[in-house]
């Protein structure tokens, strides 16, 4: 059963005058798991529905209606399906003390793939689940791979599942659902051969498999070498000459790019970063895979509309490895708006000096940095760094930031001269 925590007005669940509370217990005679199940149920034209109210009734509605329109209720969150992997490269084992909450959680939901296109391994699913899958063609999928080998993935999973993990897919793509996939990259695990091996594998299931993204292992400094290490520059140039055979053939063959090295990647190898035509349309930026480039391709578009800030200080926070690429910005915000900035790459003193994106800096080295210089008037920070309740990965929150320099503005900023208008 599932719990209504709202009520949508003008629809029918407040024509019927269902109440929050009340749990929805089967449509058209089929148990209702969770708010896959009701999506995919709810969307007959003839509906059937079977509510339990707060006090224990149950009553029956009969309802017709257009297919797929909505009956207007929102569900309380879906218990998460926690991951019982034990993966050798986990960053969640990596967090230190007093972190956000959520932080800790570790999840691997194929419902949350579905929805939020968050990667799963396909560990906990048994063979109704997969039929599951199947039968409401939840598409696309996203899934951790990191080795097609049987013997690789189940020791970088710590378990002695996945090893099924060509098969599994095969029988996914098979039957309609199409996948995106993932290698976290591993020196001496999941690379070289294996690597090779894994492209191989994947490309030969065929175009359902529409991506692969190659990202590399981020190591806090509670799980660094223990037992993996981080990519050496030369092992990251490998990778990506690896990906680059791979987006070749896939362009000849298939006329996309499906293979893509994340961000991180480029930056290990010091190598420059592709054009926006390598990332296709784009799917997989939240992955990593061209969120930078689309930054400096934004700026570009949007610098000329800056606002004048002529007699301000601008102070734009990062992580250590978005300082250098921000600086060249900086100098042009400077000369567009007439402001004095200044670009400071805050090293991560919460996680340690091995995690320097920008999306997992702290408030405190936030406030750090900002106290250490002679004027605090407007701010620039990674709006990556919040969650959508405005709380940064310590559990601080924005307004608490803000409090600590009651005469800045200080503005979260995904996309920089968006955030400067906003100033």
């Amino acid at each position: 059963m599932v719990k209504i925590a709202a009520v949508t007005p003008n629809t029918i669940a407040e024509e019927l005058e269902l109440e929050v509370g009340s749990r929805i217990v089967r449509i058209n005679g089929e148990t209702v798991r969770d708010a896959i199940d009701y999506r995919f149920l709810e969307s007959e034209e003839s509906i059937e529905l079977e509510v339990q109210s707060g006090c224990g009734e149950r009553v029956v509605y009969e309802i017709e209606k257009d297919a797929g329109e909505p009956l207007g209720l929102v569900l309380a969150p879906d218990t998460v399906r926690q991951c019982a992997n034990k993966c050798v490269f986990c960053f969640i084992d990596g967090n230190p003390d007093g972190a956000r909450q959520p932080l800790y959680l570790k999840d691997d939901d194929f419902r949350l793939s579905f929805t939020y296109g968050s990667y799963v391994t396909l560990t906990n699913l048994g063979p109704r689940g997969f039929q599951r899958l199947i039968d409401q063609r939840l598409s696309p999928l996203y899934v951790s791979v990191h080795a097609t080998d049987p013997v690789i993935r189940q020791r970088m999973l710590g378990v002695s599942l996945g090893g099924e993990i060509v098969d599994q897919l095969r029988m996914l793509t098979a039957a309609g659902i199409e996948v995106h996939t993932q290698i976290v990259l591993c020196p001496e695990w999941n690379d070289g051969e294996q690597l090779d091996r894994t492209i191989e594998d994947l490309w030969a299931i065929g175009p359902k498999v529409l991506s692969l993204s190659v990202v590399p292992v981020g190591l806090t400094q509670y799980n660094l070498n223990r037992p993996i290490r981080l990519l050496k520059p030369e092992e990251a140039a490998r990778a990506l000459a690896q990906v680059d055979r791979a987006r070749e053939r896939a362009l000849q063959e298939r006329g996309i790019g499906w293979a893509y090295a994340g961000d991180e990647m480029y930056f290990i190898a010091n190598a420059p970063l592709p054009a926006a035509s390598f990332y296709d349309d784009w799917p997989l930026t939240e992955n990593g895979v061209g969120s930078v480039r689309r930054l400096l391709d934004d700026f570009d578009a949007g610098i000329a509309d800056a606002p004048a800030l002529a007699g301000r200080t601008l102070t734009i926070v990062t992580g250590t490895r978005m300082g250098p690429v921000i600086e060249p910005l900086g100098a042009r915000i400077a000369t567009q708006t007439g402001a004095d900035v200044r670009v400071i790459g805050a090293e991560n003193t919460y996680f340690g000096s091995t995690v320097n994106t920008a999306g997992l800096l702290p408030a405190r080295d936030i406030m750090r940095v900002l106290r250490n210089e002679k004027r605090v008037d407007l701010v620039l920070i990674p709006g990556e760094s919040l969650n959508e309740d405005d709380y940064f990965v310590d559990d601080m929150s924005l307004a608490q930031l803000r409090r600590e320099f009651p005469g800045a503005t200080i503005q979260p900023a995904f996309e920089l001269t968006t955030a400067l208008s906003l100033l």
